[in-house]
């Protein structure tokens, strides 16, 4: 990979660094993200996405008429990159984005893209199941085609901002008689609809961002098909595939950030009289996270180049998420060890060390290895897609 960049991709990164500088917050660094150990600020990261959408650095990728930028994939990864190392929010676009890019029809794309870029309307994805999460081709929600509309019913569940979306990405199941992987449809769920029961799930770092999601009898036109009836697995499988190496990137300077930060607090904390960096043992674990961390910075940057020069994503994604949620996990692990008893002082209590940022991301950090697929589900797929290894009976 060349590490060098071109003086106008040069000028996009300051443009990015001039603009952060000028609007965001101190106190909406990190706001938002696991890494700031406080709820999500709704209101403050909606007008944030018309902000950056207005400034011409949301959908970076996305062709204008969409509203994009129009750039390139090295744009996108700057761009993640600076909005990582200065903690700012970054609004979730490639959720529905590259998808509908791909898979929606021109009157799709035209009617809800440049809406969706501006935050003037939310999405969510209705995928999966209490029955089908790791499993997604088994989801049994049913719609059944009548005339120029499905009915729609089912269940959906951990559905990320279902609470807040205005419209939800759903698979279903349109044709019960064909195989597994068949017979399923993608389409669009207005979630205004009658016929749609949010009822959000607390968890507990005290939020509830996650959702499950009661279809009754919803009524979801035609219309609203992305891609072709009873093909939907083409396109479930492209949601799910879209976490770019460019986001990739980014990924690596949050956890630079969450390691710096810890590194900060051993210095400051005491153990047996003394810094806890001064424990040979301590030195030890911070070492081998640090160690870690280069190995995925090399590895997403491997990933990344390939990407660029036209592979499509495969099983090596896998071996990107099971490095990352499982360092997190083992990252806050270490940061609630050497807080001692302080480290059970939830964010608001007034002797909460970092204001509870390591105790909300300590809990926070148990759903990292659970969401975006199973660290077991990916250890299967490394196994057998990458290494080779027989399927398990």
């Amino acid at each position: 990979m060349d590490f060098d960049y071109t003086p106008e991709q040069q000028a996009f990164r300051q443009r990015i660094r001039d603009f952060l500088k000028q609007n965001l917050p101190p106190d909406a660094a990190r706001a938002g993200t696991p890494q700031s150990g406080i709820q999500p600020d709704h209101v403050f990261l909606r007008k944030w996405q018309r902000m950056l959408a207005d400034a011409g650095l949301l959908g970076i990728t996305w062709p204008k008429k969409y509203g994009g930028a129009g750039l390139t994939e090295i744009e996108l990864a700057i761009f993640n990159e600076e909005m990582a190392l200065a903690g700012a929010p970054v609004p979730n676009v490639s959720v529905f984005g590259p998808v509908m890019l791909a898979h929606a029809s021109e009157e799709q794309k035209m009617r809800y893209l440049p809406k969706a870029l501006r935050g003037e309307e939310r999405w969510c994805l209705l995928l999966s199941e209490p029955g089908s999460g790791s499993d997604l081709a088994s989801v049994r929600t049913r719609a059944e085609l009548q005339g120029d509309e499905f009915i729609v019913n089912g269940h959906k569940v951990w559905n990320s901002g279902a609470h807040l979306a205005d419209f939800g990405l759903m698979l279903a199941r349109t044709d019960p008689k064909a195989p597994k992987h068949r017979g399923l449809t993608y389409m669009i769920v207005d979630m205004k609809d009658p016929g749609v029961e949010v009822r959000p799930l607390r968890q507990m770092t005290g939020g509830a961002d996650f959702n499950e999601v009661f279809l009754t009898n919803v009524r979801v036109p035609r219309a609203n098909v992305i891609g072709r009836i009873n093909e939907g697995w083409q396109v479930a499988v492209a949601t799910l595939t879209n976490e770019r190496g460019s986001l990739a990137l980014a990924t690596i300077v949050d956890y630079f950030n969450i390691f710096d930060d810890l590194v900060k607090m051993a210095r400051e904390l005491k153990r047996n009289g003394q810094a806890v960096t001064r424990d040979p043992r301590m030195r030890q674990e911070l070492a081998q996270f640090y160690i870690d961390l280069m190995t995925m910075k090399y590895t997403i940057y491997r990933y990344f180049t390939r990407w660029l020069k036209g592979a499509t994503p495969g099983p090596e994604g896998s071996v990107n998420k099971l490095a990352w949620s499982e360092l997190n996990k083992r990252m806050y692990d270490f940061a609630m060890a050497i807080q001692g008893h302080a480290s059970q002082l939830m964010p608001g209590e007034p002797r909460a060390i970092a204001g509870g940022r390591w105790t909300f991301g300590f809990l926070r950090s148990r759903a990292n290895t659970i969401e975006a697929g199973t660290s077991e589900i990916h250890r299967n797929a490394i196994a057998e897609r990458i290494l080779g290894l027989p399927k398990g009976r």
